[in-house]
């Protein structure tokens, strides 16, 4: 039975993908129509929009902040003040300036977050044959699923909504059960969920590779056993995203035993923006049939008083695009924070580059996280190592006389035999990757970068002391200041 859904939701997928563009413009019209009569609809003359140039013309971009008055009437009790009625949950995130933010989520975008996981799963299944995962436990790395009310709306991490989505069919292979589940330490919680899951038929194993990797080391740590595949013999899937798995594919891979099939997703609190549809090709799928209108902006733009904005038919291939979101859960002009580019046009395929606020740019260079990721990878290649968790920043204010460089962080899993050679095939790899850089270099205006080597577990106490260990927190790849370096000095190897 499942093997006929998963057949027909492949069908789906390979029609609307085909056909990405035109599901965009409607989905679009269907939004504005919807949303004509609410506040914000009102505000924007939703009534007047026809065209998607229209549409770029009346809703401007925002963040958070700027929807946030929104946002408060909705906390009060207002109906229809973004989408018609009111949303079913808050999806409640760390923000910034605002502190915590309110993401809605409705009855209508219900379907784009937890249906576009299911159906990513099915469509590998009907494209592979492979679906025996289906017939064990799965376990998704989660947030609590405790939720709380902000007025009448039940709020919580979207991590632990997700977990009240599940289909009954499935629940009674899910671990870890929801008392563990709720359990807010995360070293108690991991603890909790190595023993219910030590012990079973472990299938399916999905979240932040991270904290995936923390449960790996933790299993064979309580198993005695030297990989995850002979603690698990039927294990075969992996289901992970929020984080490039790159860095860290060769510490799960030993972990593991071997590799094993794996598929990404890209979900974020504002929707389910993408997801693998292709083994052997790490573009994943623009997801453009699910209540989301999209619209790019060229991330050098993002800030601009008129940036260019792009409907889906209007991109090009190799460009680093601010993603915006439109949906059906009322957020209009959203500016994610997120850039991606496309890596296939038929069909439609992104990958993420990093993050429009995670950059060095401290002398105009603009490094984003798609170059130093593909940076590590090239030297870890070159000089054997493997790499657990990395970040850079910028030292500006050196010693007298001394130029300024950038300041790689890195916590190795496997050393390098030589860190000064890895030091500098890192620094010839960023000089590849990014031509501004080159020019700083050359120019001695920045000296070649300084690797300062962490000590073991030097990320997960960093991350513990800002009580962002574990379920869906992720640790910078890149900042334009020190508060993370100079957080990280202590745990100098």
């Amino acid at each position: 039975m499942i093997r006929l859904y998963a057949n027909k939701v492949s069908a789906d997928i390979r029609r609307w993908s085909a056909d990405a563009v035109n599901c965009q413009h409607r989905i679009r019209e269907k939004l504005v129509l919807k949303a004509a009569k609410t506040n914000f609809g009102r505000d924007h003359s939703f009534h007047e929009i026809k065209t998607a140039q229209d549409f770029s013309d009346s809703v401007p971009i925002r963040d958070y902040e700027a929807l946030a008055g929104y946002i408060a009437k909705i906390k009060e009790g207002e109906r229809n003040v973004l989408w018609p009625g009111i949303p079913i949950y808050f999806a409640k995130t760390s923000g910034t300036t605002s502190g915590a933010k309110y993401i809605p989520l409705t009855k209508d975008s219900l379907s784009n977050h937890f249906g576009t996981a299911r159906n990513a799963l099915l469509h590998y299944y009907s494209t592979t044959g492979k679906g025996s995962f289906f017939d064990g436990k799965i376990i998704f790395l989660s947030g609590s699923p405790e939720l709380e009310k902000t007025g009448d709306i039940l709020t919580g991490r979207l991590s632990g909504i997700v977990n009240h989505q599940v289909p009954q069919w499935l629940k009674t292979n899910q671990l870890p059960s929801y008392t563990t589940n709720c359990i807010d330490d995360w070293e108690e919680k991991l603890d909790a969920i190595v023993k219910e899951t030590i012990g079973q038929d472990m299938r399916l194993i999905s979240g932040i590779p991270p904290w995936v990797q923390m449960y790996y080391e933790r299993l064979l740590e309580k198993s005695g056993k030297s990989t995850i595949k002979k603690l698990f013999p039927n294990f075969d899937m992996f289901v992970y995203g929020g984080v490039n798995f790159e860095p860290y594919r060769s510490a799960l891979e030993r972990l593991v035993g071997q590799r094993i099939d794996s598929v990404e997703t890209y979900p974020a609190s504002e929707g389910f923006i993408a997801f693998q549809d292709k083994q052997g090709d790490s573009g994943l799928l623009i997801n453009a049939n699910s209540g989301i209108y999209f619209e790019f902006v060229p991330a050098d733009e993002i800030y601009a008083e008129h940036p260019t904005r792009l409907h889906l038919g209007q991109v090009q291939m190799g460009v680093n695009y601010a993603i915006i979101i439109n949906n059906n859960a009322g957020l209009w002009g959203y500016n994610i924070g997120d850039t991606v580019e496309f890596t296939s046009l038929q069909p439609f395929r992104i990958r993420v580059t990093g993050r429009v606020k995670h950059f060095i740019s401290a002398f105009g260079e603009h490094v984003i996280g798609k170059e130093v990721e593909a940076a590590l990878r090239q030297a870890s290649a070159k000089i054997a190592c493997s790499v657990v968790e990395f970040t850079v920043a910028p030292q500006v204010n050196t010693e007298s006389g001394s130029k300024p460089y950038h300041e790689w962080f890195v916590e190795f899993d496997q050393f390098p035999s030589d860190p000064i050679k890895f030091a500098e095939e890192l620094d010839k790899a960023m000089i590849e990757q990014n031509i501004y850089y080159q020019d700083l270099i050359s120019g001695k205006i920045l000296q070649p970068l300084v690797l300062t080597v962490l000590k073991k577990g030097a990320f997960r106490e960093y991350m513990k002391s800002q009580g962002k260990l574990g379920g869906q927190n992720k640790v910078p790849r890149l900042s334009n200041d020190r508060k993370i370096a100079d957080a990280l000095l202590p745990f100098k190897q």
